[in-house]
């Protein structure tokens, strides 16, 4: 999880005047751990769904409501700057979207540049997706003219000194040569053409989303600012400058808006307005449970989450949400935060109303039964996250990228996706473990997610078995015997097909597929293809099988 560091001393210059005690065991009620602290500084980590708060401004606006010194909707005035930037059509195909904003007045002195450095970078993994989704470039606005173009550039053109450098670089150098660029240049790279931000004079402010320009390079003494957002969804652009403006506009800064021209439309950012949302007192009651509170109480604890609220009538009240408060997309979101503020240690423990017999659900045992079916067979079984990435999960497998649930907010780059297949996670766990004695025998039972439009919350849920065995004799011919014993032990039938899998070596693999009495599988095994298990770094032989059981 994203963690942020600031000194005790920081809070105070904030307003905030109390005792490091007091601090280190009040903040962990606000959602976050404390990593570590000293006498002077202190760490903490917060969960990824409050961006707002991966800044000290945003932690001290926090704070201050949680102990009732700021309540209510913080009120950020936002003036027009008079400039614009023109959107060139060619850029919608690379990254379309942009927002900006101008910021004055700020103050870089001591340790605040290094923050605003660590919380750009924070938001990065948290919102942008390690910049596939959002990136972020702040710049000294002193050194450059309205209005400023968002365009697609050859790649030999517009060259200009990209930041911490001291020569001009081609875009196409940068993504060569330059240590930014070729740890970013997969987001870009397949394009003819990459985007640029210049102003009036043709002087490049950035190349999103990979390099700032040094000609923009903030210093201590910088005093005004611009700020762009580009990414590939329009939502989360806007989210991510109105968080930042937020931040900035806690100590002090003066908000500008500017004008964005697309072809088609034009839009005004950032947009501060508070989002509205309805909450109810017998809703709130009953999924908090223990707690009998008005709507009086409720209005009172809302405040101190730095919403303001209405009371309507005694059974519901009307909540404004501030623009930096992204997290909150359901009623169950802001009783979540009644709960924050009301304490939850506060919260009387109560045994449910109900009388029922327990008993052992019908797959536990199953999945009994298929781990004494695999551990006979000489496996060891293992246990991985469901949780993992595009790269792990499509790109190093071989595999086409599909439609899949993803994490809208991810605590880190490798975990932004949840798994259809268990194979790449077995291979992962070989991959931390190949310092250990071969053969080596793993498998899983675990759950995959797939997206299904016909299902209430569109996904479905499916249990899956994976094995993998790697030594330096594997082949086909084991991981078939294994599957049919573990088949045949599970009560199943099997046939099996010729199989087109990319993971695997072409012709050292079979699709299969079975039925029982009550229940049929479907799945696959071979031999796994020696690109993939170079992917993973592994230097022996692999053979793998995974079975999906459908009820």
């Amino acid at each position: 999880m994203p963690v942020i560091t600031f000194k005790y001393q920081d809070l105070k210059d904030l307003g905030i005047n109390i005792k490091k005690d007091e601090l280190i065991d009040t903040l962990p009620m606000m959602s976050s751990d404390i990593e570590d602290f000293d006498d002077e500084e202190i760490k903490v980590e917060f969960f990824p769904n409050r961006p707002d708060n991966l800044s000290v401004e945003g932690v001290a606006r926090s704070f201050k409501g949680f102990i009732g010194q700021e309540i209510g909707l913080p009120n950020y005035e936002v003036t027009p700057s008079g400039e614009f930037v023109v959107v060139d059509e060619q850029v919608a195909k690379i990254r379309p979207y942009i927002a900006f904003a101008k910021i004055e007045g700020v103050d870089f002195k001591g340790d605040k540049l290094k923050y605003i450095m660590d919380f750009q970078e924070n938001l990065h993994w948290v919102i942008g997706r390690d910049r596939k989704k959002v990136a972020i470039g702040i710049h000294n606005a002193d050194v450059v003219n309205a209005p400023y173009k968002y365009i697609a550039t050859a790649k030999d053109e517009n060259e200009f000194i990209p930041l911490e450098k001291s020569s001009t670089m081609t875009p196409y150098e940068i993504l060569t040569k330059h240590e930014k660029g070729v740890d970013y240049a997969h987001l870009i790279e397949d394009f003819d053409k990459y985007p640029l931000i210049l102003d009036k004079d043709n002087q490049i402010l950035s190349m999103p989303p990979i390099i700032n320009g040094e000609l923009t390079k903030l210093k201590e003494d910088t005093a005004n600012i611009i700020v762009d957002v580009t990414g590939t969804d329009e939502k989360a652009v806007n989210q991510t400058l109105n968080i930042i403006c937020s931040s900035f506009a806690e100590v002090g800064g003066k908000i500008k808006s500017m004008e964005v021209r697309y072809v088609d439309k034009s839009i005004v950012s950032p947009d501060l307005s508070p989002q509205i949302k309805n909450v109810h007192v017998d809703v709130t009651n009953k999924l908090i449970g223990g707690t009998d509170l008005n709507a009086e109480e409720i209005h009172k604890l809302l405040l101190k989450t730095r919403f303001d609220a209405e009371i309507i009538n005694e059974n519901e009240l009307k909540v404004f949400i501030p623009s930096y408060r992204i997290d909150i997309l359901h009623e169950v979101d802001i009783v979540e935060n009644i709960a924050v503020q009301y304490r939850i240690n506060n919260v009387v423990a109560k045994l449910p109303n109900v009388n029922t017999v327990a008993h052992e659900n019908d797959w536990i045992k199953s999945e009994n039964t298929i781990r004494e079916v695999m551990i006979g067979l000489g496996f060891q079984e293992i246990m991985s996250l469901m949780l993992t990435n595009e790269k792990a999960h499509y790109t190093n497998m071989l595999q086409k990228e599909e439609d899949h649930v993803q994490v809208s907010r991810p605590i880190t780059i490798d975990r932004t996706m949840i798994r259809t297949s268990l194979i790449n996670s077995l291979m992962e766990f070989l991959e931390d473990n190949k310092h250990e004695d071969l053969p080596q025998k793993i498998f899983e039972i675990g759950d995959v997610l797939y997206l299904d439009e016909s299902k209430e919350n569109k996904v479905r849920t499916s249990k899956k078995l994976a094995g993998l065995i790697c030594h330096s004799t594997a082949n086909f011919t084991e991981i078939k015997s294994v599957v049919t014993s573990t088949v045949s032990n599970l009560g199943y039938s099997m046939e099996i097909s010729d199989s087109e899998n990319p993971s695997f070596i072409s012709g050292r693999a079979s699709d299969l597929k079975g039925d029982s009495k009550n229940s049929s599988i479907r799945g696959f095994f071979g031999e796994i293809s020696p690109e993939v298990i170079s992917n993973f770094n592994l230097e022996y032989p692999v053979i793998a099988f995974e079975i999906e059981f459908i009820s």
